[in-house]
């Protein structure tokens, strides 16, 4: 049976455009309301990623959620993913996307620091 329940799938967006909801999802985060909701999410973890995945990234999810949705995306983890792949898709044709794709990633994932080289690895790459 064709899947004739999904939502449209959602409009192939420019690189101006998507820029546009890039813009916009950054925006939300800034919005006090929502930057309250990170800090508490953040309080929450402690640095400890597996709370990280557990706290703030759907509290993220949600807000980009509420965004995407007007543009024709679906307002579940699957339309952010969608979104967060097409974002991907422009950020080597665009500098300024790519610029903006990194500053929202900064606002909900930690700052990876990496081991020193050869410190404690046993040669295993982490990925």
């Amino acid at each position: 049976m064709a899947a004739s329940a999904q939502p449209p799938a959602p409009a192939a967006l420019s690189a101006e455009q998507a820029k546009a909801v890039l813009a916009e999802v950054i925006k939300a985060f800034g919005a006090p309301e929502n930057a309250q909701r990170m800090e508490e999410a953040r309080d929450n973890a402690c640095n400890d990623m597996g709370k990280m995945l557990q706290f703030l990234l759907p509290v993220a999810t949600q807000i980009q959620q509420d965004v995407i949705k007007a543009y024709g995306f679906s307002s579940d983890g699957e339309g952010v993913l969608k979104f967060a792949r097409l974002i991907k898709s422009y950020e080597s044709q665009d500098p300024e996307i790519a610029s903006m794709s990194g500053k929202l990633k900064a606002m909900f994932l930690p700052p990876m620091t990496l081991p020193p080289h050869g410190a404690g690895t046993g040669g295993v790459a982490a990925s």
